[in-house]
């Protein structure tokens, strides 16, 4: 049946106007970028089809052009479109976190640190440097690693909070295997970090773990 000829409770965009956007599934957002489905299929049947083919939506949305437009009725225009989308997210949340900007929303914090180092395939370790107004001074991904682990060298991160005359930190990294929870060594790095920074009087306000779904929080945990 044609998605027009649905209740309109169960149409995408009408369900999205009435309810908000958190309230689709990953196949009716899907189904709403696509538009349209091809013959035989409803855009949400498409979407479906899609997200199993992909194995999730974070799969689709990070594949490279030759994967995606590889996917059934997708193709060089929805690819474009579909970047452009993506960057434009990731502007919005680096303009809501530009210098000089308060870290008034734990959750904007969250989804800038989530879209910044989800997608890397390699362990990344970052830092944002705030003031002591806890306004952002910089943001940096200060070491690399493989799919297993990143070398973190306290040192190295003091004579960046200092560079940077940073009152407070945030810590960020990525699990490229997509688990959030942190390991024993995500914990004492996170320790040591927090031991040698306090000797400076430079507060650690959060260290952020990103993989698959929410981010873990220290803080929000009791670890800081």
């Amino acid at each position: 049946m044609p998605i027009p000829d649905w209740p309109a409770d169960e149409r995408p965009r009408e369900k999205l106007l009435k309810r908000g956007p958190q309230s689709l599934s990953d196949a009716e957002l899907l189904a709403i970028f696509l538009r349209t489905g091809v013959k035989g299929k409803t855009a949400v049947d498409l979407a479906r089809e899609l997200l199993t083919e992909f194995g999730s939506l974070r799969k689709l949305l990070e594949a490279d052009m030759k994967q995606f437009c590889q996917g059934h009725g997708l193709g060089t225009a929805k690819f474009t479109l579909l970047q452009a989308t993506l960057e434009m997210a990731k502007r919005h949340l680096q303009e809501s976190l530009k210098r000089g900007a308060a870290l008034t929303s734990p959750e904007n914090t969250r989804d800038f640190l989530t879209t910044r180092l989800r997608s890397y395939q390699h362990e990344v370790f970052a830092c944002l440097f705030l003031d002591n107004q806890h306004q952002i001074i910089e943001f940096e991904e200060l070491f690399t690693g493989t799919i297993d682990g990143a070398s973190i060298y306290p040192r190295e991160v003091v004579k960046k909070a200092l560079s940077h005359s940073a009152a407070a930190v945030i810590f960020a990294h990525n699990h490229p295997s997509g688990i959030t929870h942190p390991s024993q060594a995500d914990k004492q790095i996170t320790e040591k970090l927090k031991q040698a920074l306090a000797l400076l009087d430079i507060r650690v306000l959060d260290h952020f773990v990103i993989g698959d779904g929410k981010a873990y929080s220290f803080a929000e945990h009791g670890h800081i």
